[in-house]
């Protein structure tokens, strides 16, 4: 018969966890075991990825990394690892809205604890004496509501545990008590042993309240002369609804943590978009800044060239006696300040390169650190100037797509929904739980404890069948009310959250301005780079019309020092307009953030960022292969013919 009890409590439990009790969805990859069974399996975790893609290597041709603009950012998404990291918050909160539907307390807070009881009342000489209300017993079953909405020191409500609870624990026990009273034991030790089962199962409920069904089994032989059975054994099942109908009541107060976890997984998403933006943005300004160095250090050692030249000429015109010998340190002194240059220029080139590869790399390699980035886009500014539309229509099109705007959205609605669990509080206690339970009792009958009822004459069957038939049955109502006064806690934690709530509100107007002072700021620095690149365009044409003009001129040592002076002129002018163009990459890179579009003026999707995977093909030079992968990594496929290595111009942000 106990193994039948057990298995209307396992049927029970079953039921408990059926679709609509509380069993959610797989989160991760949850393990495909069957039924219950996979709910007590760890969940699949993906390892962390440190191995560099098989893309970089593909792209490292003779000892060079050959990088287009596209692939750069596609390395970027695939081995940046801050990027990495941060693809770790989407499923932190897909994780946290899990245990959120759940229920309970928030992580962290304990749950309360159920005491199970040591003894059915009227059940032998201790039972018996319990029952006569002449010592305190252990109700037996406890079937009280344990585990419900209990008080923990959490600011807000406590939610239900919303997933089922099966507990159980048994005893076993041999006891000797000294008996003075004899006139009830009629022995002066009392030896007992006895056997105790003790299970239930708790359901929470959307409404703020719990039902609980226990059931409690004794099985006790003692040598008391005076029992009228012996062994015994007593049953007990008890049914408990409990509702609270002021504080904690609601369905739509107690899933307010589930609803503002779902707001929290999809809010990460779009952290997660605004974290792939910045890298976006990163990496695009140092491919254009290395891009830049390139060509700077081309033209600082041209500079050099011309001025190593003009010293060779000096020394060569002071031999003759047309220069005055004054003449060779001032040609010295250039030379040195143009190696300084240089030298400059080398060191920048180096470190924007290393900068470069930290992003688009998991862990160092040597060939990477040996290869020296080539790459094959640069900054072609368009002829005509941007055609933007007006400032309004910009702040409209960036507030519907801007990442951080619909954070601060869904901050704005997390806030709005916690109000509730600060308001529900300001409420009286007002709890009702209804009791149904029956007890059972049975045994052998003993002739030295006198005549025994038949109907107790039996055993663990005989014990259930007076339940069922509810022949000993209690049926029990209770209100509990409680009502603060002052209520100055209650009053605080609704005052301080209100208040934070309003904050937040001017806080979010606030940003709103700040939006729009930001895309104007951007147009303006758009603009003037514009005007910088125009004006250091024609001052470079300018001065190669002067030194083509010089050239013209007659020989002779006046018209070789004008060259010369408008050869470095020209070369300066090379630079200023070379810094102008990286302005403008920078200032029209900054203005696609403002506006939210650096994702689509990229080509890059959501899910490829948080996939660590992009499909589109790379831009392979036709240069064989110097390496293959390290060791433990799948070698990259064979080399499909691509676009030569030769630098080609691409528009900025496109």
């Amino acid at each position: 018969m106990k193994r039948w009890n057990c298995r209307i409590l396992t049927a029970l439990w079953a039921v408990s966890t059926l679709p609509g009790f509380g069993q959610q969805q797989p989160l991760i990859e949850r393990p495909t075991m069957i039924g219950p069974i996979r709910s007590y399996m760890a969940p699949v975790v993906p390892p962390v990825r440190l191995a560099n893609s098989d893309r970089l290597y593909s792209l490292i041709r003779g000892g060079n990394l050959y990088l287009s603009l596209e692939d750069a950012l596609a390395l970027a998404l695939e081995n940046n690892l801050n990027l990495e990291i941060d693809r770790y918050t989407p499923l932190l909160q897909a994780s946290a809205l899990e245990r959120t539907k759940g229920g309970g307390p928030l992580r962290g807070v304990p749950r309360s604890n159920t005491v199970i009881g040591s003894v059915d009342q009227g059940l032998g000489v201790a039972g018996s004496t319990a029952a006569a209300g002449l010592s305190t017993g252990n109700g037996g079953g406890g079937g009280g509501g344990g585990g419900g909405n209990t008080g923990i020191q959490q600011v807000g409500i406590v939610v239900p545990n919303y997933d089922s609870i099966f507990q159980g624990a048994e005893s076993f026990s041999h006891l000797t008590t000294p008996y003075p009273n004899t006139v009830v034991s009629q022995t002066e030790s009392l030896i007992q042993s006895q056997r105790v089962y003790y299970n239930y199962v708790q359901q929470g409920l959307p409404t703020g309240g719990i039902v609980q069904f226990s059931n409690y089994e004794q099985y006790l032989k003692e040598n008391a002369p005076s029992d009228v059975l012996e062994p015994q054994m007593g049953s007990y099942m008890s049914l408990v609804y409990q509702q609270p109908w002021l504080q904690q009541f609601g369905i739509h107060l107690n899933d307010y943590q589930i609803r503002i976890a779902r707001i929290n997984a999809v809010a990460s998403r779009e952290a997660f978009r605004a974290q792939l933006v910045n890298l976006v943005v990163s990496v695009t300004n140092s491919y254009w800044d290395y891009a830049n160095s390139r060509d700077e250090l081309r033209l600082r050692q041209r500079a050099l060239d011309i001025t190593q030249k003009f010293r060779e000429d000096t020394q060569y015109e002071i031999s003759l006696g047309a220069l005055a010998g004054v003449e060779l340190p001032r040609a010295e002194a250039e030379v040195a300040s143009r190696r300084q240059d240089l030298a400059i220029a080398q060191a920048t080139m180096r470190q924007r390169g290393t900068t470069l590869k930290e992003a688009l790399s998991h862990t160092e390699d040597p060939a990477l650190e040996a290869a020296e980035i080539i790459p094959l886009d640069h900054i072609n500014i368009p002829e005509e100037e941007e055609d933007l539309p007006p400032l309004r229509q910009l702040l409209a099109e960036a507030m519907q797509v801007r990442p951080d705007v619909a954070l601060a959205r869904f901050k704005d609605q997390t806030d709005a929904i916690n109000l509730v669990g600060t308001t529900n509080p300001l409420l009286p206690t007002l709890i009702t739980q209804l009791r149904t339970y029956d007890r059972g009792a049975a045994g052998t009958p003993q002739a030295s404890g006198g005549q025994a009822s038949p109907i107790f004459v039996g055993q663990y069957g005989t014990a259930l069948g007076q339940i069922f038939r509810h022949d000993f049955g209690n049926d029990s109502a209770l209100v509990y009310f409680n009502i603060p006064f002052n209520n100055r806690a209650a009053q605080g934690d609704y005052g301080i959250d209100q208040l934070k709530y309003r904050q937040g509100e001017i806080q979010s107007q606030r940003d709103n301005n700040q939006i729009l002072v930001d895309i104007s700021s951007r147009v303006i620095a758009l603009r003037q780079a514009r005007a910088r690149y125009e004006a250091s365009r024609e001052t470079r044409v300018l001065q190669e019309q002067l030194l083509a003009a010089d050239q013209q001129k007659s020989s002779g040592t006046t018209a070789f020092n004008e060259i010369m002076v408008d050869q470095r002129l020209l070369i300066a002018a090379q630079l200023a307009e070379l810094i102008a163009t990286s302005a403008y990459a920078s200032a029209h890179v900054g203005l696609d953030q403002s506006l939210g579009v650096t994702l689509e003026k990229n080509h890059i999707t959501l899910e490829e960022g948080l996939n660590g995977r992009v499909a589109r093909p790379s831009r392979i030079p036709d240069v064989p292969p110097s390496r293959t992968p390290p060791a433990g990594q799948a070698p990259a496929g064979p080399a499909t013919p691509g676009t030569p290595a030769k630098p080609a111009d691409k528009p900025v942000g496109q």
